[in-house]
C-alpha cells in the first residue's frame, strides 16, 4: 500500500553514530502506517547489517536492502528512490537525526502548497548549515526569491512522481558533490518550492571522529571536475545574464573563495592549499564571467580577483590580515517589558583586539582589477565597507545548546560612525535592541544569545557578552508564554544565556521571606522575584501534608518589580497540620516556595518551610563526619606538635 513519505538511509560502517538516527526515524509524529524507512547497506562491513535486519523484523516501517560498496551516496539514495512507496521522498544520512514532528510538518506543509520540493529547517551540531534561507516559513520559494542556492545538500522531502516524470536521479560512484548536481536541478525544474523556517527538521551532526565524508581530505583535481558538472545543470536551465551570475556565484564564493580566506585557509597543510588555489584558479578562469564576481562582497571580490590573477603569495597574505579582524557585541540593556524580554546590545568589528577603524567619506571605485598589493587591497576593502554601511545588519539569534537549534529574534537597530582619533578616521557601530517572545521558544534548555553581522565584506557571528556593568544586573526570572524563563550570564566568560523551564533554586524564590506572605480569610498573597505581563498569568499552588496534596488555581499579576501570587486556600480541605507550598508553573513544573502553612483551631499561619527528617537526619550525619575529620586532624597535629618539643 502506498505511504506518505519513505524515508531512504544510505547505510555505510556508521558504528553507534545510527543509533540517534533510527530513534529520530521510528519516534516521527506523523502516524505510523502514513511511512516508511528504508535503508540501502552500501557494503557495510561492521555489524550494521545484523542490526539493520533485526530492526526490520521487528518493525514493518524498516526495509533493508544490501548491496555491494558502491563508494558513494549517489547508488543507494537511488536504490532507495526505486523501492520507495511514498507520495515523497526523504532523504536522511545514517550520522544526523530529525526532529520528532519533521515528517508530519514538511509533508502537511508540502502538500499544502503543491509542492515538488520541502527544505526544513536545518541545525548544525558541529556543522555549518544555511541560516538566511530559515530566517521565515516561505510557502512559494524559487531560486530567484530566495537564497535557496545556499542549501545544496540532500537532506530534502522531493515529491516522487516529481523525480520520475523529470528523470532525477544522483550520479552514481565515487565522486564529490553529486547531491549538487541533483540539488540543483531539482530547484531549477520545480512547480514549485517551500521552505520551513520556524520549526528545525533536520539535524546535520559532526561525528566526534569527525570521520563524516564531508569532512575528509579531498583530492582537488576530481573534486572541481565534479563541481563543474554542477555548473553545467546551471547553464543547461538559465540563460544568460544576472539570474545566472547569481546562482553561478555560490560556488564561486563557497567552494572556492571562501576556502581562500582567514583562519580557513591558513589552517590547511601548505602543500595542499598551493594544490588547492592552483585548481581553483583553473576553474576561475574558465567559467566564471565578470558578472559572477561583481556581486560579490568587498573581501570576497578582492580574493576573487587575486585568484584571477594567479597571485597566491598575496591571497596568503590577505588570509593573514584577514585572521585578525572578529566580531564584538556587548550587552548593554537587558529588561523584561510585558513579558518581551528586551536585549540592548551594540556591535562593531575589531582588528587584534582593537576596534576596527576606517577613513571617513573615502574615494570609493569598482574594483575592475586585482590591487596593486596587501595595503592597497585593505585601503580598498575599508572604503567600499564605509560605502556600504548603510546596508550593514544586525541580528540577535538564540541558539539551543543541546541540539544546535536557533531562531533570530525581532531587532531593531540604528547605525552609527562614531569619530576615532583627530585622524578622522570612525568605527563603524551598530547599536541593536531585539525583542525575545518567550514563547517562541520550541523547547527547554538552555539557549544562548549570538549577534550576527553583516557589514562589508563580513557575515560573523559572536557570543553576547560580557555582562554589562554590575549595576546592571540579569534580570529576574520571567513566567511568560508557557515557560519559565532565566536570564543569567555564564561563567566564566559572562556571555547571555536563557535557561528556560529547567531552573530550579537560580530563580531565586528562595530570597521571599515569610512574613511577607499573608493567609487572611483563606486568601494567599505572597510577592515573587518574578515577571510576569502586565495581564498576568495562570500558575497554581500546590500544599502538600503528610503524604496528601491539594492543587488550588492561583495568579501572579505585577507588583512593582515583583509578581504577587494570589490564591483562595481550599480551608475546608485543609486538616490540621504543616502544609508545604510549591509554585505550579504553566510547564507544568513546579518550584518549591519557603514557606508553609500551618493550620489549626486559630485558622491558617504562615511559616518557614520545616526540615524534613530525612534533612535533618542527614545534617546530623554530616556535622558527625565532619567533627570526627576536625577531631583526628587536631590529634595529628598534637602528636606532631609534641614529637618536635621533644
Amino acid at each position: 500500500m502506498p505511504v506518505k513519505v519513505s524515508v531512504v538511509v544510505p547505510v555505510y560502517n556508521p558504528g553507534v553514530y545510527i543509533e540517534n538516527c533510527i530513534a529520530s526515524l521510528l519516534g516521527q509524529s506523523l502516524p505510523p502506517n502514513d511511512y516508511e524507512v528504508i535503508f540501502v547497506d552500501d557494503g557495510s562491513t561492521d555489524d550494521t547489517p545484523a542490526r539493520l535486519d533485526a530492526l526490520a523484523a521487528r518493525d514493518p516501517r524498516v526495509s533493508v536492502v544490501h548491496q555491494e560498496n558502491s563508494g558513494w551516496s549517489g547508488k543507494p539514495r537511488n536504490v532507495g528512490i526505486a523501492a520507495a512507496r511514498g507520495e515523497y521522498v526523504m532523504f536522511v544520512d545514517n550520522d544526523d537525526h530529525l526532529g520528532d514532528e519533521a515528517l508530519e510538518r514538511m509533508y502537511d506543509y508540502g502538500v499544502a502548497n503543491a509542492a515538488d520540493v520541502v527544505v526544513g529547517k536545518m541545525a548544525g551540531k558541529g556543522r555549518g548549515v544555511p541560516v538566511e534561507l530559515f530566517r521565515r516559513n516561505r510557502p512559494r520559494a524559487t531560486v530567484e526569491n530566495a537564497p535557496l542556492i545556499d542549501s545544496l545538500t540532500p537532506h530534502k522531502m522531493f515529491r516522487r512522481a516529481f523525480l520520475d516524470d523529470i528523470g532525477l536521479r544522483f550520479p552514481e560512484g565515487r565522486r564529490r558533490l553529486e547531491d549538487h548536481v541533483f540539488v540543483t536541478e531539482a530547484y531549477l525544474r520545480a512547480s514549485n518550492i517551500c521552505v520551513i523556517g520556524d520549526y528545525v527538521c533536520y539535524y546535520h551532526v559532526r561525528r566526534d571522529d569527525s570521520s563524516n565524508a564531508g569532512f575528509q581530505r579531498f583530492d582537488p583535481g576530481g573534486y572541481f571536475k565534479n563541481l563543474r558538472e554542477a555548473l553545467d545543470v546551471v547553464e543547461r536551465y538559465t540563460e544568460p545574464g544576472p539570474l545566472r551570475d547569481r546562482l553561478l556565484r555560490r560556488w564561486l564564493r563557497v567552494e572556492m573563495v571562501e576556502r581562500m580566506r582567514g583562519r580557513r585557509f591558513r589552517a590547511m597543510p601548505a602543500d595542499w592549499r598551493r594544490e588547492l588555489f592552483e585548481e581553483i584558479h583553473q576553474v576561475v578562469v574558465e567559467r566564471f564571467g565578470p558578472g559572477v564576481a561583481a556581486g560579490l562582497q568587498p573581501t570576497q571580490q578582492v580574493v576573487a580577483a587575486l585568484i584571477a590573477a594567479d597571485r597566491y603569495d598575496d591571497v596568503e597574505a590577505f588570509a593573514e590580515w584577514e585572521t585578525g579582524i572578529a566580531l564584538r557585541a556587548v550587552p548593554e540593556r537587558v529588561v523584561w517589558e510585558n513579558g518581551t524580554l528586551r536585549v540592548g546590545f551594540t556591535a562593531e568589528y575589531t582588528v587584534a583586539g582593537e576596534p576596527m577603524t576606517f577613513a571617513a567619506d573615502p574615494a570609493r571605485t569598482p574594483l575592475d582589477g586585482p590591487p596593486e598589493d596587501l595595503a592597497a587591497a585593505i585601503a580598498w576593502v575599508g572604503a567600499d565597507t564605509v560605502a556600504r554601511f548603510g546596508t550593514s545588519t544586525a541580528d540577535l539569534l538564540l541558539r539551543e545548546r543541546a541540539s544546535a537549534a536557533q531562531y533570530f529574534q525581532p531587532v531593531e537597530f540604528t547605525r552609527e560612525e562614531v569619530p576615532a582619533g583627530d585622524d578622522g578616521r570612525v568605527r563603524l557601530v551598530l547599536r541593536a535592541t531585539a525583542a525575545v517572545d518567550p514563547a517562541t521558544l520550541t523547547r527547554d534548555g538552555l539557549w544562548d544569545a549570538f549577534a550576527r553581522v553583516r557589514l562589508g565584506g563580513w557575515t560573523k557571528e559572536c557570543r553576547l557578552g560580557p555582562a554589562p556593568r554590575e549595576d546592571r544586573p540579569a534580570p529576574p526570572a520571567g513566567v511568560v508564554g508557557g515557560h519559565v524563563v532565566l536570564p543569567y550570564w555564564t561563567t566564566p566568560h559572562e556571555n547571555l544565556a536563557l535557561d528556560v523551564d529547567r531552573a530550579t533554586h537560580r530563580v531565586g524564590l528562595g530570597a521571599l521571606a515569610p512574613h511577607d506572605v499573608t493567609a487572611v480569610g483563606g486568601r494567599l498573597r505572597a510577592p515573587l522575584p518574578l515577571h510576569v505581563p502586565d495581564d498576568g498569568t495562570k500558575v497554581s499552588l500546590r500544599l502538600t501534608s503528610s503524604g496528601s496534596s491539594r492543587e488550588v488555581p492561583a495568579t501572579l499579576v505585577p507588583h512593582g518589580s515583583r509578581a504577587l501570587l494570589k490564591a483562595v486556600l481550599p480551608l475546608g480541605d485543609l486538616r490540621r497540620g504543616t502544609w508545604r507550598a510549591a509554585l505550579g508553573t504553566p510547564g507544568p513544573r513546579f518550584l518549591t516556595l519557603p514557606f508553609a502553612l500551618r493550620t489549626g483551631a486559630g485558622g491558617v499561619r504562615v511559616a518557614r518551610t520545616p526540615r524534613s527528617g530525612t534533612l535533618r537526619r542527614l545534617v546530623r550525619r554530616a556535622r558527625r563526619t565532619l567533627g570526627t575529620a576536625l577531631g583526628r586532624t587536631a590529634a595529628r597535629l598534637r602528636v606532631r606538635a609534641h614529637a618536635r618539643r621533644r
